[in-house]
């Protein structure tokens, strides 16, 4: 068995770019979100009627640098582990609603305000498949 050379993996390129077409789907609902509204991981699978959270959050991790990934949250309004103060600033820049953190609050990080800043969907639910 010989050993493949770099240019056999450039003769390939579907191995490379391709994305699996539940993660377009998860992609392209989450390009959907307007500024300042968020979805939660389990929105996101419930509107697409496919997958769970955890699906949708495994598609985030993977592919989602391109589109606008503090958009898709956690139910409980946390923000992302890791990523909180770029989410913090794209939050703000966007008018996202926010609850003040509690002194007690580790970090004393704001949640996302789940109340008024989840979005269902609505006026661009008809273009979904």
């Amino acid at each position: 068995m010989s050993e493949l050379s770099p240019q056999d993996d450039d003769a390939r390129p579907e191995y490379t770019d391709a994305l699996p077409e539940y993660a377009e789907r998860v992609l392209d609902v989450a390009e959907r979100i307007p500024p300042g509204r968020v979805m939660t991981y389990g929105d996101v699978a419930e509107w697409l009627q496919e997958g769970g959270p955890r699906q949708v959050g495994r598609v985030m991790a993977l592919y989602g640098g391109a589109v606008p990934w503090w958009r898709v949250v956690r139910a409980d309004g946390v923000l992302l582990p890791g990523h909180e103060l770029d989410a913090l600033d794209r939050y703000r820049a966007e008018g996202t609603p926010l609850k003040q953190a509690s002194r007690a609050a580790e970090g004393h990080l704001p949640r996302l305000d789940m109340g008024r800043a989840r979005w269902d969907g609505g006026e661009h639910a008809q273009g979904h498949t």
